[in-house]
């Protein structure tokens, strides 16, 4: 799978709270918390978030509770991936498990970048800065649950 997209950037430490504010966890509705992502770091963020964008971030991006509603509302949004120089774990496999690409991967990019990912050979390029950089590459057992959309649709079920 390969991708090209514009970046979203955020700093370290981006806690599950603000990605998705517990005030709106009394629903599971995907498109209803894609409605309120980031709008307690970012209020800006579902009105110029464009499907294929991709978030850049730095440390610890997902720390906090290990609420599912944050990758999902994140996936929702249009984002294509997210790209920190580190995860919380909890969030690391929840993203894995709704299918949404995470990379680990610190590299030079701001705001307003363009990058390319090649998720099979583990290769990130800049081209708004023309630099490349490399990331440990899923195992195909984890590409095959991001590519059918989850964990459960790759187990053949509807979630």
């Amino acid at each position: 799978m390969k991708i090209k997209a514009d970046v979203i950037k955020y700093g370290n430490n981006v806690d599950t709270d603000v990605i998705i504010p517990a005030r709106y966890l009394n629903t599971s509705n995907a498109e209803e918390l894609a409605a309120h992502c980031m709008e307690d770091i970012d209020k800006t963020f579902v009105k110029r978030v464009k499907k294929g964008d991709v978030i850049v971030a730095g440390d610890n991006f997902g720390c906090g509770s290990s609420r599912e509603h944050a990758p999902l509302a994140i996936k929702t949004s249009g984002i294509a991936c997210v790209v920190a120089k580190s995860f919380a774990r909890i969030f690391y496999r929840n993203a894995i498990n709704i299918g949404l690409p995470i990379i680990e991967c610190d590299a030079d990019i701001d705001e307003g970048d363009v990058i390319e990912i090649d998720f099979a050979d583990g290769i990130l390029v800049n081209t708004t800065k023309g630099k490349e950089y490399s990331f440990p590459p899923f195992p195909p057992f984890l590409q095959n649950i991001i590519e059918k959309g989850g964990l459960m649709r790759s187990l053949g079920g509807n979630r």
